[in-house]
């Protein structure tokens, strides 16, 4: 029989998905990765609890100095404290209901995928049964229900990469003792799903090196890596130096997270990024 259950998105009654994420139109994703969505959830969980933590440990100092200062200090410092805890306060009751929202859409989640899989394994079975009219009508009945959970779960991938946040990604430039001579032009090419950044950079005689292009920020992705791309410049040539790919599952914490990419096989060219969440 049908699940008899009204679709989860008019029961979540979640806001249409911006713009850039998985449910664009053009870019519908009908495979959805329960496993990656699963690494994604709980960096994110973990990510925002640091922030929670922080802003807590934060709040406590504040709260402490609040006490002296309301017996020995000045009125107007006492108040200047007094708005800094509200706005703290207010960031916190923030970050709580962020992840409350997240681990909502995550339990919908699974129930969607629990849903699916069970659809799926029965529709198995009855594939496997004799074929009766009572069988062919189950068959078309859960292939429903399996497309049903399918797109309810690629919507929640949606609603939940609303929630990722910004990548604020810095070039620190390139590392390559020997590799790099005054004079040599090179170009970085970084792309996020259908975000790119393409910036050239010049190493100058003082070994210092010079870019047209320091940030740029990135959303998030569930389902895709960094992909960066180094060429070296040569008059009207270009030479590919290395392509690599690089996961973002580690870049949602608190603190900004230097990373040095290997562009070549022997990392004899490397790259210098800063990425903070």
């Amino acid at each position: 029989k049908s699940l008899s259950r009204s679709s989860v998105r008019s029961r979540m009654s979640l806001k249409p998905p911006k713009a850039y994420n998985s449910l664009q139109k053009g870019a519908l994703i009908w495979d959805p990765k329960p496993l990656q969505v699963k690494k994604i959830f709980e960096a994110l969980k973990k990510g925002l609890n640091e922030y929670l933590e922080a802003h807590q440990a934060e709040l406590d100092y504040l709260s402490g100095r609040h006490k002296d200062t309301k017996r020995n200090s000045r009125l107007a410092f006492y108040y200047d404290l007094d708005k800094q805890i509200r706005s703290v306060e207010r960031y916190i009751r923030k970050l709580e209901f962020h992840i409350s929202k997240v681990e909502e859409l995550y339990e919908a989640y699974c129930i969607q995928c629990r849903l699916r899989d069970g659809a799926t394994n029965m529709k198995q079975a009855f594939s496997l049964s004799p074929s009766t009219k009572a069988s062919r009508e189950s068959l078309v009945e859960l292939y429903k229900n399996v497309q049903e959970c399918t797109e309810d779960m690629c919507f929640i991938e949606g609603a939940l990469e609303v929630h990722l946040g910004e990548f604020h990604v810095k070039m620190k430039g390139l590392v390559g003792f020997a590799r790099l001579c005054p004079g040599d032009q090179y170009e970085v090419f970084v792309r996020l799903g259908r975000q790119k950044w393409r910036l050239k950079g010049k190493i100058e005689t003082d070994d210092s090196q010079t870019w047209d292009e320091e940030e740029k920020i990135f959303i998030p992705n569930l389902h895709e890596k960094f992909e960066i791309k180094v060429t070296e410049l040569r008059g009207l040539a270009t030479i590919l130096v290395g392509v690599v790919t690089c996961d973002s599952i580690n870049f949602f914490t608190t603190k900004p997270q230097a990373i040095l990419v290997d562009i070549t096989e022997l990392g004899t060219i490397k790259l210098r990024l800063e990425v903070l969440w």
